[in-house]
């Protein structure tokens, strides 16, 4: 029996597109090998990050959208790994929102199932056609409020998204997160790769940081499959 890893994992660089509101990611030089080598006769080199928890590839404490809900350290780790599907709803146009009827489609075209904890992941396409453009941070579909609801009363503990956010950027209400803090459950934001995964059940981790007080946390998110 062997194990295969899909990385779903955005990379972090130095001034990579964020959220409106956060600030721009840093990486500096802490030390260089020359300079460890004089100090201590050993070389060795380190780095320095400003990073906002909500970045790059990550997922949300329940306190971001909930004065009353749970720090990032607070979560269950199982809202962070476990059984998950992915959808495929690259075919949703960025000018509407993703609806019952399109989850209902993808995931009978899947021919997979939900169950209580399940973690699902929504594959709209948007970081294969958008990342590195303009239309990145601007241009993308999400949940209406209805399929974020029926997601959640089908148990789903993780709603994830190859986008800045799970809901449509010109949804007021952001109606994703307000169904996440009414059921107290997690979202993943800016995910990759999930072309490679989509109509798929597998294995997830995208484990946070254990960040104190934290409303969220960058994370490494991999889909595992077991052959």
């Amino acid at each position: 029996m062997g194990f295969k890893l899909v990385d779903l994992t955005q990379e972090i660089y130095h001034g990579m597109p964020v959220f409106p509101l956060h600030p721009t990611t840093m990486i500096f030089p802490n030390i260089t090998h020359e300079e460890t080598e004089k100090k201590i006769g050993f070389p060795f080199a380190t780095n320095n990050l400003i990073i906002n928890e909500h970045g790059p590839t990550h997922s949300d404490a329940t306190y971001e959208y909930d004065p009353n809900g749970k720090y990032i350290d607070e979560m269950p780790l199982e809202y962070f790994y476990g059984p998950a599907v992915c959808l495929d709803l690259s075919h949703v146009s960025p000018d509407r929102s993703i609806t019952i009827q399109d989850l209902e489609a993808a995931l009978d075209h899947s021919r997979q199932f939900l169950e209580k904890g399940d973690i699902v992941l929504l594959y709209t396409g948007h970081y294969n056609r958008s990342y590195g453009t303009d239309e990145w941070l601007t241009t993308y579909t999400g949940l209406d409020y209805l399929a974020a609801k029926w997601l959640a009363n089908k148990g789903v503990v993780n709603i994830g998204i190859d986008a800045p956010a799970i809901d449509h950027p010109d949804d007021p209400n952001y109606s994703g997160h307000l169904v996440c803090r009414e059921y107290g459950i997690t979202n993943t934001e800016n995910l990759c790769n999930l072309d490679q995964v989509a109509g798929m059940r597998f294995l997830y981790f995208g484990l946070p940081l254990r960040i104190r007080k934290g409303t969220g946390s960058p994370i490494r998110a991999v889909a595992v499959f077991i052959e």
